[in-house]
């Protein structure tokens, strides 16, 4: 698995969260679980809306501050 950024939400027009992984399954599932506490689980966002997957995790973390 290559490393990627993404995007989830809680609903349509709903919050956003962009995030950078080295492993999209596991964090996917990660949210949808509640397996980390924070931002993400306080405002319940499970929905997987967008990624990219990058060659390197450089490259992921400056597309995600872009």
């Amino acid at each position: 698995m290559h490393p990627a950024i993404y995007i989830m939400t809680n609903r349509k027009n709903g919050t956003l969260y962009v995030g950078v992984t080295s492993n999209l399954r596991r964090r996917a599932w990660e949210h949808r679980n509640g397996a980390v506490e924070g931002f993400s689980k306080r405002h319940h966002l499970v929905r997987l809306v967008y990624f990219e997957e990058h060659p390197t995790i450089a490259s992921a973390i400056r597309r995600e501050n872009r």
